[in-house]
């Protein structure tokens, strides 16, 4: 297909489809391009003039990826480019391997990119030419749903559209999310490394506890056998000295006062350890508790924020709203003028069965929808007739339509507390779930809409009047099975 020339910045708009196919033509006055002969070079003052153009933008501030996706794509294509048409400072870099082309020659390929528009239109063109429909989105100025952000930021660093420069931030927000992504996930594994550790700590003390309660019962069993032994030398000399009789009862009660200030102190150790490791349990489950909340509601201040964002950008994209050039105050003025006003024309409300698809189909064009699926309600009305693999088999494919259609989050729930076999890959885009022991489908699907932030557009599908009724309290849209089946029998 026709490719169209990129906007740029740093480049006059009068003629640029000449200037990237003819390299002399684009070059400054007083130089001479690769190519070019005398007589070119020295053509008149007046045609080589030009009104000085106004300072260029400086260069934004590149994402580690969305650079390192620009290099990589300009090491690809460089080979192809005509001798005469490669900078020279990047022609031994176009004869390296293509594996060390883009390593070794990255600063090379990035100085000349910003420092020369006419090669990176060059490069632009080839490029453009083989990414096809998103390049072609690219050069429009927008970024499809399923694209990769640091390949579209890639695509306008070198196309430059209009808002170029917006598509870039927007990639480098989604990169700085995941890495963002990435610190929570390892915070929640150091957390949970350390409350085995913790167990392991209590495990360990609860073992020296019972070392020392049979050390303690072995001391109190020699303290009994001492006493034995006491008494009868207290017997046998009982008769010959009455002053040493006395000094062992004195020994006698002297040992009884150490052997309880021993128990009491063994008690008391108990006692205070018992409360240390009840203290230290109840520190670790409030850290996770607060962390785990922290973490969810983090989660959904961000889903709402990219909900309202995702909403914004699609509404300006359907009212097409270019700029005007008059103000209210002058429709007012017109209003006075013409005063022939015809009737405003009533919005004819158009009602929906809840089993209609339209209506399935109205719901998921809402931004950031997020469609969730009662599973066996739905296979069960269907295609009651085939075996429960093939009827979730056969419901989670058309739902991998479904979400590449639309590029809506789905999500499909099954009641089943031990994990299913024979499953197939899950498609992109779509999340296979399945209850717990103990909870069933129709509970896990009232947890999922509450998890949901409020404002964002959650539909469920299922024929469970009970289901219908919970969501719907919830702000979430219920829509009846044979909406779906319709659906997924039109696809």
């Amino acid at each position: 297909m026709p490719l169209t020339e990129p906007h740029d910045d740093h480049l006059r708009q009068e003629d640029p489809v000449d200037a990237a196919r003819d390299p002399g033509e684009g070059a400054p006055a007083g130089t001479t391009p690769p190519g070019a002969t005398t007589a070119e070079a020295s053509a008149p003052e007046s045609e080589a003039s030009e009104p000085e153009a106004a300072a260029p933008e400086p260069e934004p501030v590149l994402p580690e990826p969305v650079r390192q996706r620009i290099v990589a794509l300009t090491a690809t294509v460089l080979p192809g480019l005509p001798a005469d048409e490669v900078p020279v400072p990047l022609r031994r870099v176009a004869k390296f391997a293509p594996n060390r082309r883009a390593r070794l020659g990255a600063p090379a390929i990035a100085a000349q990119l910003t420092a020369d528009p006419l090669f990176r239109q060059r490069i632009t063109a080839r490029v453009l030419a083989d990414t096809g429909d998103l390049g072609a989105a690219v050069l429009e100025g927008t970024a499809p749903a399923a694209a990769d952000p640091v390949e579209v930021a890639a695509l306008a660093y070198l196309a430059r559209p209009r808002g170029w420069r917006e598509l870039i931030e927007a990639s480098g927000a989604a990169v700085r999310a995941e890495a963002d992504s990435a610190v929570v996930a390892e915070l929640v594994r150091e957390a949970e490394q350390r409350a085995t550790r913790a167990e392991h700590d209590r495990a360990v003390a609860r073992v020296e506890a019972e070392k020392l309660r049979d050390e303690l019962a072995r001391v109190r069993e020699e303290l009994g056998q001492l006493r034995e032994e006491s008494r009868q030398l207290t017997r046998s000399l009982r008769e010959t000295q009455a002053r040493e009789r006395k000094a062992t009862e004195l020994l006698a009660t002297e040992r009884g006062r150490a052997a309880r200030a021993t128990a009491d102190a063994d008690a008391e150790l108990r006692r205070v350890r018992a409360r240390l490791a009840e203290a230290e349990a109840a520190a670790g489950v409030a850290r996770a508790s607060a962390k785990e909340a922290r973490s969810v509601d983090d989660a959904r201040l961000w889903l709402l924020l990219e909900t309202i964002g995702q909403a914004a950008v699609g509404l300006r994209r359907e009212l097409a709203l270019d700029p005007v050039d008059k103000l209210p105050a002058d429709f007012v003025a017109d209003a006075f003028a013409d005063q022939t006003a015809a009737p405003a024309a009533g919005a004819a409300t158009r009602a929906r069965d809840t089993d209609d698809p339209a209506r399935l189909d109205q719901l998921l064009a809402l931004p950031r929808a997020h469609l969730v699926v009662d599973g066996y309600n739905v296979t069960k009305r269907g295609f009651g007739e085939m075996s429960l693999e093939q009827q979730r088999k056969r419901l989670i494919t058309g739902l991998g339509g479904i979400a590449a259609q639309t590029g809506d989050e789905v999500t499909v729930v099954f009641d089943g507390a031990e994990r299913m076999h024979g499953l197939p890959p899950a498609p992109r885009g779509v999340r296979v779930l399945f209850s717990r022991k103990g909870e069933t489908a129709d509970e896990l699907i009232r947890r999922l809409v509450r998890a949901e932030p409020p404002g964002r557009p959650v539909v469920v599908v299922s024929s469970d009047r009970e289901v219908a009724d919970g969501v719907r309290r919830h702000g979430a849209y219920p829509l009846g099975a044979d909406s779906l089946l319709r659906r997924l029998a039109r696809s």
